[in-house]
């Protein structure tokens, strides 16, 4: 995408159409900014894939324009990619004290700290980056210190809202700053990016503290050990749960690298209060009493390797799920997590716990951090924006919240659904939607970034459902005769021992030797083409016999 001088665009490299992969790019000539750099985890369609996170090609292509990145706040799907990306292509990062602690983490982890210039900001900062002056305001969120973005350019004011809800009795203090928002909103909005999580929601969120008399009441009641499992990331759940530990006079364990990582992070700089004496670790909480024990784990969405999952089949070392205990799941599935959850359930209460589980209205052990209907509407009343993108949400959400905007007075004209990719751009005050700049998944596996791409994925697919299938053999080099084999090895196909299986894999070996012979009558000696014509006799028979195509791999060695 060339750059439009004297033209404002806005696009979306990840967080539309989808929940997760949070990154916006501003841009106004040659001044770039990015707000945030989240990464997704994969479905079981990503076979072995680790991580999701934006394609940054068009950053790559601009990168003398890029002038930082912005972190509204520390939850994965808003830094979880900043690591990988920076490794492809360094930047400064700009973000709030607890935030700028958590993204450092993964700095040192990956090597990148002291190469990476980083910068704290708070709600009351200015920044100039080039023809864009940026301020912020405070929300809140399911974790502190998040921040809404304010970017003036000569075009005009956009606004990233980050996620937000309104909740007037925080557990922390920090209330949304709304009169900074209504002051915002009259000096005049251009255009506001404004998150769609709970779009689809009525009402009002409810406030985070109600889940502390919950869990208040949940301890007092319990008789044996209590495992709560919620986000890492929910720093005041976890505050909350801590409380709940000390009016129960209980000690707390913390199961999980990241849940440990967050509460040591979140300790430091202040934003947890735990007891002195109150931490104790694993195996010192097997010997006391379980009436005195809360262990506090991650795993609450089913990942198969969280310390949930691993004690739901009795895979943690020093402390297990034993009949009586009760288990608290502080969270709701994300969408497309719901099996996985319903499995862990099914494992722990087959252990005997007793589970606590569901909806948070139902059980009052969970609130969301995104604001609903009306509250997403007390943001488009307060911004007043010109033009409206509703964002982070999937495809339903934004149209959803497309109507709240609408119901609140936005010209139907003037909303625009972008999908990744999609640039809006404003010119003398006129938006328009026509233009894309290069934007996908790239796909992380282990320290491979981008280098498994759609083939891959599709041979990973073909070997898990089909198997493979080995060909081996060995020719002259001399006259091209066939020295031994072919020689077939199955992996995955079929079972190699059975009776019916080596009748197959006989049959299967003449086919084969009929094949090679065929093709050397007829003079073919090339690599390439012996190994199709084997590929494709192979294949015939096999799929005629079994109706099943395994990935079939000739492999010729001359001697």
């Amino acid at each position: 995408m060339s750059v439009m001088k004297d033209t404002l665009s806005i696009f979306a490299l990840g967080g539309v159409y989808e929940i997760g992969k949070n990154m916006y790019g501003i841009q106004y000539g040659d001044d770039l900014v990015l707000i945030d750099g989240g990464a997704k985890f994969p479905d079981e369609s990503f076979l072995g894939i680790d991580l999701i996170i934006p394609d940054i090609s068009y950053l790559l292509e601009n990168s003398d324009k890029v002038r930082g990145m912005i972190i509204t706040h520390g939850h994965e799907d808003h830094i979880g990619g900043i690591p990988y990306i920076l490794r492809q292509f360094n930047m400064p990062i700009y973000a709030t004290r607890l935030t700028l602690g958590l993204v450092e983490e993964k700095l040192k982890e990956h090597g990148l700290i002291q190469q990476t210039k980083r910068h704290l900001i708070d709600s009351r900062s200015t920044l100039t980056l080039g023809s864009l002056n940026i301020s912020f305001f405070q929300t809140n969120h399911s974790i502190p210190d998040c921040l809404g973005v304010v970017i003036e350019t000569p075009e005009g004011t956009v606004v990233h809202t980050g996620d937000f809800k309104f909740d007037l009795t925080p557990v922390n203090n920090q209330s949304p700053d709304i009169h900074r928002m209504a002051e915002i909103g009259q000096r005049g909005v251009l255009a506001l990016l404004s998150e769609s999580t709970n779009a689809e929601r009525p009402g009002f969120t409810p406030s985070e503290k109600i889940v502390g008399d919950h869990l208040i009441e949940a301890f007092s009641k319990a008789d044996k050990k209590i495992f709560v499992s919620t986000f890492a990331s929910n720093v005041y759940r976890v505050q909350q749960v801590i409380d709940a530990c000390m009016v129960t006079d209980r000690k707390l364990t913390l199961l999980g690298r990241s849940m440990v990582n967050v509460v040591r992070i979140a300790e430091e700089q202040g934003y947890l209060t735990i007891p002195e004496g109150m931490l104790v670790e694993p195996e010192e909480a097997q010997q006391l009493d379980p009436h005195r024990v809360v262990v506090l784990c991650t795993g609450s969405q089913g990942e198969p390797m969280a310390a949930l999952s691993r004690l739901s089949t009795g895979g943690v070392r020093h402390i297990q799920v034993d009949p009586g205990d009760t288990v608290i799941l502080s969270a709701s599935p994300i969408p497309g997590n719901e099996r996985n959850v319903s499995r862990i359930i099914d494992n722990l209460m087959l252990r005997g716990a007793k589970v606590i589980y569901g909806s948070g209205s139902v059980t009052g052990m969970h609130v969301s951090g995104h604001g609903n209907q009306e509250e997403l509407k007390l943001m488009l009343t307060l911004m007043k924006p010109k033009y409206f993108i509703p964002i982070h949400g999937e495809y339903r959400m934004l149209q959803t919240h497309r109507m709240l905007a609408e119901s609140v007075g936005v010209d139907p004209d003037n909303i625009f659904i972008v999908n990744i990719g999609d640039v809006v751009d404003i010119r003398q005050g006129e938006a328009t939607q026509e233009r894309k700049v290069p934007a996908g998944n790239t796909l992380v596996d282990g320290f491979g970034i981008g280098d498994v791409g759609t083939i891959v994925l599709r041979d990973r697919k073909h070997l898990s459902e089909d198997g493979i299938m080995v060909v081996v053999v060995t020719l002259s080099k001399m006259d091209g005769k066939i020295l031994s084999g072919p020689d077939l090895i199955s992996r995955g196909f079929v079972f190699i021992s059975s009776p019916e299986a080596e009748e197959l894999m006989e049959e299967a070996n003449r086919v084969a030797l009929d094949a090679l012979t065929r093709l050397q009558e007829d003079n073919i000696t090339q690599w390439n083409r012996l190994k199709q014509g084997l590929r494709e006799a192979i294949g015939k028979f096999l799929y005629a016999k079994t109706k099943r195509r395994p990935m079939i791999l000739p492999i010729i060695i001359e001697v």
